[in-house]
């Protein structure tokens, strides 16, 4: 009688959860993978449905559509709500799964810091309901400040803050300003242009913390000339939904707050062990969890110290490598084989600010400007999944640059005069009905 072939549990269709079950495609295992939501999301361009660039279909692509060709993989649309490692099961809400092997790549989530006012009136940019939210909150405002009489409350409306000083952030703040002085002051002409305001805040001296410091200090210089005014020591304490107020004491008149400033590993890892920054869970050097060899943890969720003990960064290609490492170990398990170490290569960051701007560090070569900007339109449409994703992306980007117009201007929403808090409800329980 022939032995049971081993079943591979991937948690998370984002790019750890992907890359594993296609690095899995010819081993001798029979994969699931189990997502809240059937589709993979290209986060990167999350930003630019945030801004009316491109539309949520754009940037997603369906998760059996991905896989319909591998033969050994199957798909459960559920959310896992809770893990047995003793028993090696899944507890999902399309019942329990067992496992021999279990791959967790949940993602992250946005941190608040503890900030209640914040979570519950700003809006975070994770996902595209968070995406559509920004979208809409930003038309709406607009829609809203042309019928506003009263100066003050018209400026208030007008004024549009984002919060992080981070690839996301900059990117957002940068296209954020370009749709507006671009697009939106051509549809509402009755509007003053000097009532608007894009405002990038960052709680430490410098953009883009992760990239060398010119990098950073040619960001700042290329937001400013796109009207973004870049604020340094500039800590959050307070959002009510129309002022932001800073840790100095300043109060900022603001009826949008974007917040880009936070990052935490999902909840499901909670109670794994070890918890690192973050709220990420600690792990062997070959990506397993302490005391449990079969089960492994990739991505924004795991916590592995470079050789300097600094945390690797919550970053796609890490995810992508960890997941091919995690993959190929289990391969080995299966043969016998010993496991063998992550180590992880870092190929260059890139961000890009705008229109002919960005910046890139690859290879230990730092640039910015035109050709930066090039070479990251040229990676994320080779990245992006399918065919038609990449060509739809292409021809709106087309669309946006020898035009000046964005194609995505609709305010998905029931209601028009709502805030923040509101505008992001819907999704919020549309969310809540998915999985990790």
């Amino acid at each position: 009688m022939a032995a049971p072939v081993p079943h591979v549990a991937i948690v998370g269709a984002g790019f750890g959860g992907l890359r594993a079950a296609q690095a899995l495609r010819q081993a001798p295992v029979r994969v699931t993978l189990v997502d809240r939501r059937n589709y993979h999301l290209f986060q990167p361009l999350l930003y630019q449905v945030a801004t009316a660039g491109l539309g949520p279909e754009d940037i997603a692509h369906p998760v059996r559509a991905i896989f319909r060709r591998q033969q050994n993989f199957e798909f459960r649309l559920a959310e896992v709500t809770g893990l047995d490692l003793a028993r090696r099961t899944l507890r999902t809400t399309t019942g329990e799964l067992g496992f021999d092997f279990l791959i967790l790549a949940p993602g992250g989530t946005s941190s608040f810091f503890g900030l209640d006012t914040v979570e519950a009136n700003g809006l975070p940019l994770k996902d595209i309901e968070d995406a559509v939210a920004i979208r809409n909150q930003v038309l709406r405002m607009f829609e809203t400040g042309v019928q506003e009489p009263d100066p003050d409350r018209r400026r208030a409306m007008l004024t549009f803050v984002v919060v992080g000083g981070g690839p996301t952030g900059v990117e957002c703040a940068g296209a954020l300003s370009e749709l507006i002085r671009l697009v939106l002051t051509k549809d509402f002409r009755g509007l003053n242009v000097k009532d608007v305001r894009v405002i990038l805040l960052e709680a430490s001296d410098r953009l883009l913390a992760a990239m060398p410091a010119k990098l950073g200090e040619a960001t700042a210089e290329i937001l400013w000339s796109k009207h973004v005014e870049v604020r340094f020591g500039a800590s959050v304490s307070r959002f009510d939904g129309a002022r932001v107020s800073l840790q100095g004491g300043e109060v900022i008149p603001a009826r949008t707050l974007v917040w880009a400033a936070g990052v935490q590993a999902s909840s499901l890892v909670a109670g794994l062990g070890e918890r690192g920054p973050q709220g990420r869970v600690r792990v062997e050097e070959t990506l397993e969890l302490p005391g449990h060899p079969c089960v492994y943890v990739i991505g924004d969720a795991a916590w592995l110290p470079d050789a300097d003990g600094t945390p690797l960064p919550m970053m796609a290609p890490v995810a992508e490598q960890q997941a091919r490492c995690a993959a190929a170990n289990i391969v080995r398990s299966v043969r016998g084989e010993p496991q063998r170490p992550f180590r992880y290569r870092n190929r260059g960051t890139m961000a890009t600010i705008g229109r002919n701007a960005a910046v890139a560090h690859v290879g230990g070569f730092a640039f910015a400007g035109f050709f930066a900007w090039v070479a990251w339109l040229v990676l994320h449409i080779v990245l992006l999944i399918g065919f038609r994703n990449r060509l739809v992306v292409l021809i709106n980007w087309a669309y946006d640059y020898f035009l000046y117009d964005r194609a995505v201007r609709l305010i998905h929403a029931r209601e028009i005069h709502t805030g923040p808090a509101e505008a992001r409800r819907p999704a919020r329980e549309a969310s809540a009905a998915g999985a990790g």
